[in-house]
């Protein structure tokens, strides 16, 4: 019987002091230097290697036959484009490489996911997400017929929702600070208002074309061209008339697609800048993420039926919006109140 071929691996080159790339081509031993004798740089490189791999045809190999640094590196390419969250999938690829990419999906367990949960040392939501993207990528390597089998990734117990809202007040507080700040005050307020009014991503905020906004139809599609649908879905969504006032001004002072600009470039990340109007405005406990909260339960504290904000949100189950969302609403178990107030 032949040896089983158990994919390209790392391994320990004592005369060197340095780690190499080892791998089989028709039961020949290969290797490859990675240069380095730090091993989460080596992990990088063998991620590197396998990307760099011919495609070919491929049959399905059973777990013990996959490394993950392959599984990674499969789904980073075929799913990074198309994910939500391009920037959290490779912050979580950067974390999982040097843990996993020398093991075989095979070797997935409880207890060495438990092993990773506390190698990483990161809160258990961290945790919970780069996990996630692990279960995702062998899933999708099943999905795509390179695996005989999925492999179940464990994962910690998901944290309560951060219940974490702006009021109308400080929402306003928080956009006066944003005007204050010199730097800033031209692409944050109109930042801050569009995630107030239209309930997007930071992402899909910041990715956001002139070409996906209508200001004559009133319609903004969060989705932009070429990008595939997934489970965080951007929706076609209408304009609220004073998101449509702000957008009309900031159209006429720009000459570039993108919508949300700094110095006549795209912007590439806001952290910093709604960190310091946070503190400006005396907010704690706010992130961007906040204002798609934020926007949500102001529709629910309005009345707006859960079916709706779910459509709004881009959520694919409206289970989802009502578990979050629903004890907001002034209906929530209102059907119940009045069964226990009816006289028999």
């Amino acid at each position: 019987m032949p040896k089983r071929n158990p994919g390209a691996r790392l391994e320990w080159r004592e005369d060197r002091s340095l780690w190499e790339i080892i791998w089989y081509e028709r039961g020949q031993r290969k290797r490859k230097s990675t240069g380095t004798d730090d091993r989460r740089e080596a992990a990088l490189r063998l991620s590197e290697h396998l990307a760099a791999l011919p495609a070919g045809p491929q049959r399905p190999r059973d777990p013990s036959e996959r490394s993950i640094a392959e599984v990674l590196t499969a789904y980073a390419e075929g799913r990074g484009s198309d994910v939500a969250d391009a920037e959290r999938l490779a912050y979580a690829l950067k974390a999982l490489v040097p843990f996993w990419g020398e093991l075989q999906v095979g070797d997935v367990t409880e207890t060495l996911c438990k092993a990773y949960k506390n190698q990483r040392g990161k809160a258990d939501e961290t945790v919970r997400r780069e996990l996630t993207v692990l279960r995702a990528a062998i899933n999708f390597d099943f999905d795509h017929g390179r695996l005989t089998r999925p492999v179940p990734v464990w994962l910690p117990s998901p944290g309560e929702h951060k219940d974490r809202w702006l009021t109308r007040r400080e929402a306003a507080a928080l956009i006066r600070a944003a005007r204050a700040e010199p730097r800033s005050r031209r692409h944050l307020p109109l930042f801050i208002l569009l995630g107030l009014y239209t309930a997007a991503r930071k992402e899909a905020i910041l990715s956001l074309r002139w070409s996906q906004v209508d200001l004559e139809r009133g319609l903004i599609d969060l989705n932009p061209p070429g990008r595939g649908r997934t489970d965080k879905g951007r929706p076609i969504i209408p304009i609220p008339k004073r998101l449509s006032t702000f957008l009309r001004h900031a159209q006429k002072h720009t000459s570039i697609s993108h919508v949300v600009t700094f110095h006549g470039k795209p912007v590439q990340d806001i952290k910093r800048a709604f960190a310091a109007a946070c503190r400006s405005a005396a907010l704690e406990d706010v992130t961007p993420h906040t204002l798609r909260h934020t926007a949500a339960t102001w529709m629910a504290q309005a009345g707006v039926p859960m079916l709706v904000v779910s459509r709004f949100l881009g959520h694919t189950d409206s289970r989802t919006t009502e578990r979050v969302y629903a004890h907001h609403s002034p209906d929530y178990l209102a059907s119940a109140r009045e069964a226990l107030d009816r006289r028999r």
